[in-house]
């Protein structure tokens, strides 16, 4: 029913989309054959990926980043790291964080005051975003990579001068790259 609809609504264009997930076969493929709909595209989809990432990471990585789950506190390897160098994320090596602003808040996380690429208040060139989370019955503000939507951690506003941010980031989704940090 939904392939027909599709065929109906594009026409022959439909014949040129391909899943991004799969050149061939699957729900595109199907609707292009004029075959019926198995499931839901974005459920189909949506298990692709989560192999994928339960393959490339560790099960406490795909737990952090990819389920939004949070490491225990005073247990991350990048807690006590004073080393000057960037932090990337550990699902799409995207730098995020540089040890210059990297600071002990006594959390228990890896806490920066500021997103690497930060210019002021300005986060447009760095590799995060930021989401309300209303998940623990309190709102907080959620951290995520800009490019592969990986978890990292919260934002919270009671950090040093002159950003007043703390950065709270669960070690688990970065890797450090020694360097100069900037």
């Amino acid at each position: 029913m939904a392939a027909r609809l599709l065929r109906r609504m594009l026409g022959s264009r439909f014949l040129f989309l391909r899943s991004p997930l799969r050149s061939s076969g699957g729900v595109w493929a199907r609707a292009a054959r004029g075959g019926t709909d198995t499931g839901s595209l974005t459920k189909q989809a949506e298990a692709t990926v989560a192999t994928d990432w339960k393959k490339k990471l560790t099960p406490e990585q795909f737990y952090v980043t990819r389920e939004k789950g949070t490491e225990p506190p005073f247990s991350g390897i990048y807690l006590n790291n004073t080393e000057s160098g960037i932090y990337y994320c550990v699902c799409c090596n995207a730098p995020l964080f540089s040890s210059e602003k990297k600071y002990n808040s006594g959390t228990g996380w890896p806490s920066f005051s500021e997103a690497y690429g930060t210019c002021g208040r300005d986060e447009s060139n760095t590799n995060i975003t930021r989401r309300p989370d209303n998940s623990l019955g309190s709102t907080r503000t959620e951290v995520i990579c800009k490019q592969c939507d990986a978890h990292l951690g919260h934002v919270f506003d009671d950090g040093p001068t002159p950003s007043g941010q703390r950065f709270c980031i669960n070690s688990v989704s970065l890797n450090f790259k020694p360097g100069s940090g900037q």
